[in-house]
């Protein structure tokens, strides 16, 4: 089977994870002592209220079950400490991460000193205050969109141009589309036994990794290197770009075919999609809850559009 254009992109979609279900690791810290103060009170006063009730009734009418608002408060209590826990744990190995990849010199030239009157920030485990956590679906992640931020999962997609046929699907809690090039070229060719001939994709999938993988599989890509603004001819960086690298070369190739260039297809192809699933059949939030589950809801929210654009071909 011969693949020609294929258009890459994602999209953020609303987690079926509440409303004000999310609380920030500041408020965590004062919760929990507070919370844990009240339960161990109320325990000490059902074991009272215990030993009260068996001189009253005798041990086989015992009366102590746990009232709901107790149990609640119990189950909050640990749904937060089990947040928190997540939380510095995630702050934790980010800092490790950054400590190793710090260089003793930060090739300013200045020996690693900094600029004067300017201390670098010091790396921290401790997760920042505002740092979130939504306890009815811990997987989910804030999103931002053009329309301020969600909680939900960024589900990707890789559409035929000739048919707006959906040739492959991610789905990630990362609002970050640049690590899912290589997963979606994975499956396409799992898919369908081939590379595209050519791919196009936004800034947000631009990288030298991404540049060279599309190389290394003889794709021809079309990858925009900074945001497009209107009334201009490419989608290239402002900032300038190092000489003779896969992204200078790639700002080139679309500055030198402007208007011409196979990128434009990209708008064509693989937006009208997401268009389609989002306004037309109105699917704007998951309906289940957790990564496992929502990667396969979106596959059959994909599946579901091309049996419909199958469906419309006959």
């Amino acid at each position: 089977m011969k693949l020609g254009h294929v258009a890459l992109d994602g999209t953020k979609i609303k987690a079926n994870a509440g409303i004000n279900k999310a609380m920030s690791y500041g408020r965590m810290k004062e919760a929990e002592p507070r919370l844990a103060a009240e339960v161990q009170r109320w325990f000490a006063e059902a074991a009272q209220t215990d030993k009260a009730e068996d001189r009253q009734f005798g041990a086989l009418k015992r009366g102590d079950e746990m009232p709901d608002w107790m149990a609640n408060k119990e189950k909050r209590l640990e749904k937060i400490r089990a947040a928190k826990a997540a939380l510095e744990a995630e702050a934790k190995a980010a800092a490790e991460t950054k400590a190793a990849s710090k260089p003793d010199d930060d090739g300013s030239g200045d020996g690693g000193r900094g600029r004067p009157g300017r201390k670098s920030k010091p790396v921290t485990a401790e997760p920042s205050d505002k740092a979130q956590r939504n306890f009815t679906d811990p997987d989910s992640r804030v999103m931002p969109t053009k329309n301020g931020f969600i909680q939900g999962y960024n589900a990707q997609a890789a559409v035929d141009g000739a048919h707006q046929i959906i040739v492959a699907h991610t789905l990630t809690n990362s609002p970050s589309d640049q690590a899912q090039l290589a997963p979606l070229l994975d499956a396409i060719k799992a898919n369908l036994g081939t590379n595209p001939d050519e791919a196009s994709a936004d800034s947000g999938y631009c990288s030298q990794a991404n540049l060279r993988t599309l190389v290394r599989r003889r794709i021809e890509g079309y990858v925009a290197t900074g945001r497009q603004k209107h009334g201009t001819k490419a989608a290239t960086a402002k900032r300038k770009l190092k000489s003779g690298t896969l992204i200078a070369r790639m700002s080139t190739k679309l500055k030198r075919a402007g208007y011409r260039s196979r990128y434009r297809l990209r708008k064509q192809i693989v937006e009208p999609v997401f268009g389609q699933i989002k306004q037309a059949r109105g699917f704007r939030q998951f309906l289940l809850r957790g990564i496992d589950k929502v990667k396969a809801e979106w596959a059959m929210i994909c599946t579901a559009h091309n049996l419909t654009k199958l469906a419309a071909a006959r």
